[in-house]
């Protein structure tokens, strides 16, 4: 069962370092025969699709095929994401981004073997377009977002960066989200304390 915010300071944390961190998410799904569904989960202001990103040739290079997908390209129609206006905290945090949709054309069919990468595009606030893409047997799907682990995505592995309250708000450019992640209480398999991006820690319990 993966760690929640409860009590994080009580339990052990294990030093790394950027690099050690994606060799263990590496690891970890290298465990896992067959496709595997990975949610690299953070606030925008932990830089989920970095870390995402990194993981992918250490994958290829192990022969693990990778389909790379991010929760912004599954956003909803901006008549939803900005009905109650552009810096509505509750909107962000209940409206703005299609789980659902993330669930239904990516995750549940990747495990038959097809993705779909994207699904709206915020730019032209239109759907994507998008082609389905193939999934092999080992391949891996990587997806990057936000507030995405308490609505019970089905993934193989999960992981959660963690900002404490003081790193959330120096680093968040957008001050008016901060109160989406107030009851935000994820559970992750890989929980990292992650203030300090080069210099993350694993918590044990």
């Amino acid at each position: 069962m993966g760690h929640g915010l409860g009590g994080v300071d009580a339990l052990k944390v294990r030093p790394l370092t950027f690099d050690t961190l994606v060799a263990e998410i590496v690891g970890q799904v290298s465990k896992v025969d067959g496709r595997v569904r990975v949610l690299v989960d953070g606030a925008p202001a932990a830089d989920p699709g970095r870390l995402a990103d990194a993981v992918v040739e250490p994958l290829r290079a192990l022969g693990r095929a990778v389909r790379r997908v991010s929760l912004e390209d599954f956003l909803r129609p901006a008549s939803v994401r900005l009905e109650h206006g552009r810096t509505d905290s509750y909107s962000y945090r209940h409206d703005w981004f299609d789980y659902k949709g993330l669930q239904r054309e990516v995750l549940d069919p990747a495990m038959d073997g097809r993705v779909l990468p994207s699904l709206w595009n915020a730019a032209t606030d239109r759907a994507s377009r998008a082609e389905y893409a193939d999934l092999p047997e080992n391949g891996v799907v990587l997806v990057d977002g936000t507030l995405m682990l308490d609505r019970w995505l089905p993934a193989e592995l999960t992981v959660h960066l963690w900002l404490s309250p003081g790193a959330l708000k120096r680093k968040t450019t957008e001050e008016w989200t901060l109160p989406a992640f107030d009851d935000y209480d994820p559970a992750a398999d890989l929980f990292v304390r992650y203030d300090h991006p080069e210099r993350p820690g694993l918590v044990e319990s």
